[in-house]
């Protein structure tokens, strides 16, 4: 589900934060991609006649054909690839994935029922929010990046927080995902519609987070407040509260208990804070994430010359793809994987951490622009009372 409505909030109000550009744009780059994500979405998009890919044998081979060649695409663009696969969920998080399971039975329910009374595109409609990625799909696609020699890691929990942290260590220049909860794991840049832009017609956005908290006009702690606010995985949001409700109680009242505190103890609030809300807790899943660090040999990623006869018998042998097309994938990816790729000009620079003082400095400037802010709002408001009341004298 990623963060509700905090890309909205970005575009509205830190729109220097986000860059549009093509594949090739990314050239010389080295990208940490959520895994689950991509192949829920090839697992969606894939299809033949509104249906999954299979094989001869009936087996599902959307994720595959998808996997294969969509990374083939960005390597031919350029781009390292790096897949990061989810690991166990935090035990917080089992709410989210209640209603995601229930969610899917209805629609199981509701394909059925399509199937015998209604259309064709009923059926495509209900069978999409029937997909879910299994451990099966998980282990055949790490079997194809292995042969094609393209490198992954499994997280500890969330893979969108250990794709934050190989960014954050310079070890892949952005994490990929369409999630936005990359940001609030506090990866400096997320670049969305990486895999499927060219098919969907849509631009890549690259996403920079110290704009938007520059935008935002606020610090990392605060920019985790407001996106448990808006809703996360982890806990629903308050009924009633908004985007834009959102982002000025967290202004006006700082962090979370300070808007907890607000709507407990006002008379006057509309909104109410659920019996379970431990938001203290998410803030803690977002602020200190279980990941492996960046010196953990399991970081230490290499990508490698693919091996084409094990693609040709696993893909065309088992799986049943077209063996020409196959070994013309597959020599492309073996010509760019040997040829040297133009290093881009920041790959020899690695950004200066801001100071105590520098950050200081920052905060007290966002303070600034905020209580600015606030007397311009009064002066106008008190500007229109005047006005009023001169209207009302002359009438």
């Amino acid at each position: 589900m990623g963060i509700k409505h905090l890309y909205q909030l970005i575009e509205e109000h830190a729109p220097a934060a986000i860059k549009t550009g093509e594949i090739k744009n990314q050239f010389g780059r080295k990208v940490a991609i959520y895994a689950s994500m991509s192949i829920y979405s090839f697992l969606i998009a894939v299809r033949s006649d509104g249906q999954q890919l299979m094989n001869e044998s009936g087996e599902t081979t959307s994720h595959l054909m998808g996997l294969f060649y969509r990374t083939l695409r960005m390597v031919d663009n350029g781009i390292k690839p790096l897949y990061v696969f989810d690991g166990a969920p935090p035990k917080l998080k089992s709410g989210e994935l209640a209603k995601r399971f229930q969610r899917k039975t209805e629609a199981q329910a509701a394909a059925e029922e399509a199937k015998e009374t209604g259309t064709a595109e009923d059926v495509e409609k209900f069978s999409r929010r029937t997909v879910r990625v299994t451990r099966e799909h998980n282990e055949e696609c790490r079997r194809l990046l292995k042969l094609m020699g393209i490198p992954f890691i499994v997280a500890p929990t969330e893979a969108e927080a250990q794709c934050a942290a190989l960014a954050r260590a310079g070890k892949v220049y952005a994490a990929a995902s369409e999630d936005m909860d990359t940001l609030t794991f506090d990866s400096p840049i997320l670049l969305r519609h990486l895999t499927f832009s060219e098919q969907r017609k849509e631009p890549i956005l690259e996403i920079h987070l110290d704009k938007t908290l520059e935008g935002l006009e606020m610090e990392r702690d605060q920019f985790i407040d407001l996106c448990i606010l808006l809703g996360c995985d982890y806990l629903d949001p308050i009924k009633g509260i908004g985007p834009s409700t959102a982002l000025k109680l967290i202004r006006e009242h700082k962090n979370l208990e300070g808007v907890v505190e607000h709507i407990k103890s006002s008379t006057k609030s509309k909104y109410t804070i659920p019996d379970d809300w431990p938001f203290a807790d998410a803030r803690l899943l977002f602020l200190e994430p279980d990941v492996r660090p960046a010196d953990d040999p399991e970081c230490d990623f290499k990508w490698e010359v693919p091996d084409i006869e094990g693609l040709v018998k696993y893909l065309v042998e088992e799986k049943h793809f077209n063996e020409d097309r196959v070994r013309s994938g597959a020599a492309r990816l073996q010509k760019n994987m040997k040829t040297a790729q133009q290093s881009r000009l920041e790959g020899f620079f690695k950004p200066v951490e801001k100071t105590t003082e520098e950050k200081a400095k920052l905060k007290r400037k966002a303070e600034e622009k905020v209580e600015e802010k606030k007397k311009k709002q009064k002066q106008n408001a008190k500007e229109k009372k005047v006005a009023k009341s001169k209207a009302r004298g002359a009438a």
